[in-house]
């Protein structure tokens, strides 16, 4: 074989680097900037590196240390005030981490079972403190809690992303046919509780000749049926959002590295423990509720519906707000109003049945003010999303909204609730 032939073998071969005309070797190799270099994937962090990354992932980590703070507070059976104060400062930081140990496994387990554990874990702490206020009973607490988190989603998180991007950017645009889909399913989720309450209003309140034994079990049944058709709802939009019209949720990927920083062991390790940690610091917070509203004059609900989602929305309201500023309206959108849609489509028919289970009476019937409240944060988001466009003038309205509704509930007296 010549050495031409030779030559032609060696991608983009150079004659300068490894070989004279003459055919003479040089003692140096240095290959073009074009040649093919094999690239191997990052090593695996050790466990020192994999902590450092954990703790130094978010600036609200430095709010960790209320987690031991608030398990000795329960432990040495401080006042209830401070068990509530302790570990409701605990669960934030917990919340955000619970937030990245999920996309941490997503990067790992590919896009679709990603796609899933998003979806699944998306409201994950909302769901694990609900569940514990209904293994204990309260579900005045459960129910206050759900609508909470999905009117702060919609009104406060919307609004202050509407407010910080308006700041930044005269007008911002969105995809509008992922808003519109959204704000239609929180839609029926919204039905699905009008219709309860109308049927406790028209069979139980009008009608002296039907036992309450009846109606209750009625609305029971009703809720519960219910429930399973928002479910298969809910399995029906991740097919749409995952399969058939992917395309509509691709949205703005992040520009930063979306390399996983942590091995799949650990990011499962993290999910677990922290599931773990969240469930012990929820029941501390939850048995505290009682003692609060006792010494501070407050409701349940208002406990319920501002208070407890501010610890579970704490990792959607940083990601959504730093996403409207860096004009990323796609995500922020998606994080507040899709995280609303997850509670109302998921985490609330599957605690109607999780009562079911348990012997909790756990029903879709709220009161009558709450749907109505309900109602009113859907249909201000549905007109200012309908556009796919925003301005700040459109987050103060909303911000406007959560805050009348805050004070009247702030007013709500703990008489009414039954």
């Amino acid at each position: 074989m010549s050495t031409s032939e030779t030559l032609s073998l060696v991608p983009n071969y150079s004659p300068g680097y490894g070989s004279t005309p003459n055919g003479d070797t040089h003692n140096t190799h240095k290959p073009s900037s074009s040649q093919t270099v094999l690239h191997t994937s990052p090593p695996t962090p050790t466990i020192r590196k994999s902590i450092k990354i954990v703790l130094t992932s978010s600036k609200i980590n430095i709010l960790l240390i209320f987690i031991p703070l608030g398990y000795l507070a329960h432990i040495f059976d401080l006042s209830d005030n401070w068990v509530f104060i302790l570990n409701f400062l605990a669960i934030i930081p917990l919340a955000k981490l619970l937030d990245f140990a999920t996309e941490e496994l997503s990067l790992r387990v590919g896009e679709t079972i990603g796609g899933f554990l998003n979806a699944t874990f998306g409201n994950a702490v909302e769901l694990i403190v609900s569940v514990v206020a209904l293994m204990e009973g309260e579900i005045r607490v459960v129910q206050a809690s759900i609508l909470g988190s999905i009117i702060s989603n919609l009104l406060l998180i919307l609004g202050m992303c509407f407010v910080a991007g308006g700041i930044y950017h005269e007008e911002q645009k969105f995809n509008q046919t992922a808003a519109q889909t959204t704000s239609s399913l929180m839609t029926l989720a919204c039905i699905g509780l009008i219709i309860p309450a109308a049927f406790n209003f028209a069979v139980g309140n009008n009608n002296p000749i039907i036992d309450d034994g009846i109606t209750k079990s009625g609305l029971l049944d009703l809720s519960r049926g219910t429930a399973v058709v928002l479910l298969i709802i809910y399995i029906l939009y991740l097919y749409f959002q995952m399969k058939t019209h992917s395309n509509l949720y691709q949205g703005e990927e992040e520009e930063e590295d979306n390399d996983p920083q942590l091995s799949l062991g650990v990011s499962i390790f993290l999910l677990a423990s922290i599931t773990v940690i969240v469930s012990f610091s929820a029941d501390y917070l939850v048995g505290s509720i009682e003692g609060i509203v006792e010494s501070s004059g407050l409701s349940k609900t208002f406990v319920g519906l501002i208070l407890i989602p501010i610890v579970g929305n704490a990792a959607e309201f940083v990601t959504a707000i730093n996403a409207a500023m860096r004009n990323k309206m796609d995500l922020a959108v998606n994080v507040s109003a899709g995280s609303s849609m997850q509670i109302a489509l998921f985490v609330t028919p599957f605690l109607v049945l999780l009562g079911w289970a348990i012997g909790q009476d756990m029903s879709l019937y709220f009161q009558s003010f709450e749907t109505v409240v309900l109602f009113i944060s859907i249909l201000i988001t549905n007109y200012l999303i309908q556009d796919g466009k925003s301005n700040w003038l459109e987050g103060v309205m909303l911000l406007a909204t959560y805050i009348i509704i805050s004070l009247a509930f702030f007013f709500y007296p703990n008489d009414n609730e039954s």
